[in-house]
Parts: structure tokens; sequence; C-alpha cells
């Protein structure tokens, strides 16, 4: 992973980092009436996804040209502070929808954002480029930005509210994107693909080199992003769709549909599909690990698997001694995602930056993926101010130099993923000491307590034939039992011990079932002894 110059928080100030937004039923009239000028365009020139692909493939032949960052001087001079100083001027806004339901603004370049991409306006089948100059920032008379040339480029871009007040969809560096989620709340992150993450030779960052943005036909999701991805061992060309829905408790959904067609380069030794970066510090399972004050510090407390046989995985998140990658084997899975469950305030206590606001997000394929695997990275932290978690599937089949592959897949940010009313989910873990109150505890030994709910336990007691089913890599399980919580409707609570000798990893493997059948998803974790 490459480091951060700019915290998570004081992103959060900038506004977002990572991807956005579509254009005009009318590009003309839009220009005109947010006062983009001649000289902030360009010509029009024929544009399609299929020529995009072209470009894509025709490229992928060719050696890989880094990109050239512009005035590399004058930006060293855009510090946070002068950053934090220049404003998008609201009137220039480019509005996507003739009513106005989707302006859109790009990002000024500056030291932490020096990789110039290119932004273009689509309508009727042609593009038009939106060139860089000061007339579309407001910037103090003394400020650095004034040195830089027209035609930089820009360091993004993000979708506006109606009033401009605040984004909901951003992109800012390398292919990273991602939205406000439900409850106006940044978090995670996802990218468009991921290059031999937690490999022992350095990561490969492929970035959206440019971008259009076009407006959808009435009917369709009003917003289409097409993006040109160019790295060392690969190229691609996007075609995303977004659109952003509130239902009656005023909580948000963004849908989006990605349609990535990829060309490698090179051999590519591990590719990361439909990846995600996230953090987590600590939470209820590792609070001895805690130097803070607030209980839990995390985007993300797990990641979730609907397998292609119909299993579903839960996996709480921990912070490893070591860097971790866990992999889940599966054949054409049906989804995955990484998932903010926790969603009380009590149990974050941050009026700041509000953890329990985050946004879960969930990927269905739309085609058969064939063999491969969920991996899930764990990087460890001691902080909150950098992205330690990585999700995405991993492919089987080697990606060779020449080949092209096709990725569709349904993204979604959200308050919480689709999930079966007669089936039980992971709702806490928690770790102690094991053996019992009152007797001598044992050395080496863990207890662990997961709670279950869901609308499988209903009716059901203690003496109705509820097993825990509880599986290990390696050591010794004991103290298995379960029962219904008291005074909680449809709760049901889990207790295992496990003793490992050694420091190598324990991988756990619970659900809870009646009659041969599973009343509960399955709870998997990692424990380091």
């Amino acid at each position: 992973m490459t480091e951060k110059k700019i915290t998570r928080r004081r992103a959060l100030g900038v506004s977002a980092a990572a991807l956005a937004a579509a254009l005009n039923v009318d590009a003309r009239l839009a220009l005109a009436v947010t006062g983009i000028e001649g000289a902030e365009l360009g010509d029009a020139v024929p544009f399609s996804f299929d020529a995009l692909q072209k470009i894509a493939s025709e490229r992928a032949m060719l050696p890989y040209v880094p990109v050239v960052v512009p005035s590399p001087d004058i930006l060293d001079q855009i510090t946070y502070d002068q950053y934090q100083r220049i404003r998008y001027r609201p009137e220039k806004s480019v509005q996507l929808q003739p009513d106005g339901r989707l302006p859109f603004q790009m990002f000024h370049l500056g030291k932490y954002a020096r990789e110039p991409v290119r932004m273009h306006v689509v309508e009727s089948g042609s593009s038009r480029e939106v060139l860089y100059n000061t007339s579309l920032f407001e910037i103090p008379s003394d400020h650095p930005a004034h040195q830089l040339k027209s035609g930089a480029g820009f360091a993004g871009f993000r979708i506006m509210a109606s009033d401009l007040k605040t984004d909901w969809f951003a992109a800012m560096g390398a292919s990273y994107f991602r939205t406000s989620g439900p409850f106006d709340q940044y978090g995670l992150s996802a990218r468009g693909i991921a290059i031999d993450t937690a490999m022992p030779h350095p990561e490969e960052f492929p970035r959206f080199s440019q971008f259009w943005l076009e407006g959808g036909e009435q009917g369709q999701p009003p917003l289409i992003i097409y993006a040109l991805l160019e790295g060392p061992s690969i190229t691609g060309a996007y075609r995303m769709t977004a659109d952003r829905l509130t239902d009656a408790r005023g909580v948000h959904r963004i849908n989006m549909e990605i349609d990535a067609v990829l060309f490698a380069r090179k051999d590519i030794e591990r590719l990361g599909v439909a990846p995600f970066s996230s953090m987590f510090w600590y939470g209820e399972t590792s609070r001895k690990q805690s130097a803070d004050w607030r209980p839990e510090i995390h985007d993300s407390d797990g990641l979730a698997v609907l397998t292609g046989a119909g299993e579903r995985i839960w996996r709480p998140i921990v912070n490893p001694p070591r860097v971790v990658t866990s992999a889940f084997a599966d054949r054409d899975v049906q989804g995955f995602g990484l998932l903010q469950r926790d969603r009380d305030f009590v149990h974050y206590l941050d009026d700041g930056v509000f953890y329990e606001r985050r946004a879960s997000v969930w990927v269905e394929p739309l085609d058969k993926w064939g063999e491969g695997g969920v991996h899930l990275i764990e990087i460890p932290t001691d902080d909150e101010t950098f992205d330690n978690i990585v999700a995405y599937w991993a492919p089987a089949q080697p990606f060779k130099q020449g080949d092209k592959r096709r990725y569709r897949y349904r993204l979604s940010w959200l308050d919480d993923i689709p999930f079966p009313a007669g089936l039980g989910r992971a709702i806490g873990t928690w770790t102690g000491m094991g053996g019992r109150p009152g007797h001598k505890r044992p050395e080496g030994v863990r207890k662990f307590v997961i709670d279950f709910q869901g609308g499988s336990f209903e009716g059901l007691g203690r003496d109705d034939g509820v097993e825990l089913v509880v599986g290990a890599s390696r050591g010794e399980v004991s103290n298995v039992y379960n029962h219904p919580v008291v005074g909680q409707n449809q709760r049901w609570r889990a207790f295992f011990d496990i003793k490992a000798d050694g420091a190598d990893p324990v991988d756990l493997r619970a659900y809870l079932r009646r009659n041969g059948d599973a009343l509960t998803e399955t709870w998997i974790y990692q424990f380091f002894p």
C-alpha cells in the first residue's frame, strides 16, 4: 500500500476522494446555463464506449508512458493549507440534467493531488473536453495556482447535491472512487482494479487518466461515467452508471452498474476485481489493542460473502500483528462486500466523523466469474488515518500479456445488504479469558462469544435442539454451548473456548443449526494466540 500524504480527516475536509458523475441531456444548453465558456472547452469529437475500448486495446500494445506532472515546482507550493483556499466557482458547476439534479465540479491540482486527469462532456455521440482554466476557480490573488498554465488538467471531480453545498460522489487519485453513502458520510473507497496487492513486490496502482461524463436518458440511471484506465501492466475501458435513491427514512442508496473491459500489457500475477479499501483500527473483539478513548474505530467491521453455492459467510475484520491475506475460494460467487453492521453511536462515541454512519458496499456479479476467490487483506495499523483493509475478487485463471477480459457487476453503497428473513446473522463478537467464572482460569485459553439474531430463532427455546457447530484449523475447542439471550427477541448467544500453541493464526468457523438445517450464516474468524 502506498503512503497517504493527506490524512483521512483532512481528506474529508478537502471533500472526498474517488469517483463520480455524468452529464447533459443537452450539453450545449447545460454548458451555457452554467457559464462554461468557449476558452474552457475543446472541440467536439465523436465518442462511444466501443471507441473507448479500441483506445484501451491499442494502448495495451504500446509501452506504458508515465503521466507528466505539470509544473511540479508550482504544485509543491499548493500545500494542504493553500489547497483549502481554492474553491470551485458555483456558477461554473456543470448541470448533468436539465432539472439541475446533478451538478458536477472539478478538483484542483495540488501538492498531494499531482497527477492530472482530463475531463470530457458527452452528448449525442460527441464529446468536448473541459479545459483547465483558473477562471473555473475562486483563487486568492496571491495564490501560487495562478502560475499554472491553461490546460494543466484536474485532480478529479465530484457530483454535488442540487444546492451545491455538499457532494455525494467523488473521484481523485489512481482509480479510487467513493460516495457519501446512506447517511451522508464518506468512508471506504472503491477502485477500478487492484494489481498485486499484498505481494512480495510493490503494488501497482493504475489510474483513471480520462473521464467522460454523460447524462442518462429518461428512465435510465441519470449518471454515466466513462473512464480510461492506464498502468504499467494494464489498460481498461470502463462504463459506470450511478443513481442515488432516497427512501422514506431519508436514507440514501447509490446503485452503480460497472462494465470493465481490461487488456493486459504484461503478465499479472494477482488481479483484484471490484476492489475496496477501508480502515479498521479496533473494535469490540480487540479492546486490549485500543490506545484511544473511543470504544471502537473502524469504517467497516466485517466481510460478507454469498458463495456460488448459496452459503452466507460473515468474517469479522481484525487488526493483525502482521500483514495477512485470507482467501475464500469459490466458483461463480454471487456477492461480497465490506460492511459496517454496527450502527450504534454509543459503540463509537465519535460525533466528529461518525463511524456508525459509514457505508456498507456490496458487489453482485452480472455474469459468471468462474473459479477464484474473495481475498481479504488485513494490514497492521496503530491509528485511523490510513486504509489498512482491502477486499476484492481474485480470478484463478492467470491474466497474461495480450489477454482481454470483461467484468460486469452491480455495486451498491447502502446501509445494509438484503438478507433472508429466516436466517440469523452475526451481530457481535467478543473474546475474553477462557474457562468459567469462579474457577481457576486455564492458561492459554481464549473464550469466544458470538451473538446471532434473526427470524430463524422465532419461538425456539433452550430445549428445542439448537446446536452450535464449531471448527478450528488447529488447537483444542472446549466449553461449547449456546442459549437464547434473556429478554431479547430472536437473539441467540454462542460460546466456545479455544486453546492453541504457537504464533500461527487459527482459522475458526461456527454456526447454529437445528435438525441438520443451518439457522445462521457461517461465522469465520482468524485468531492469533
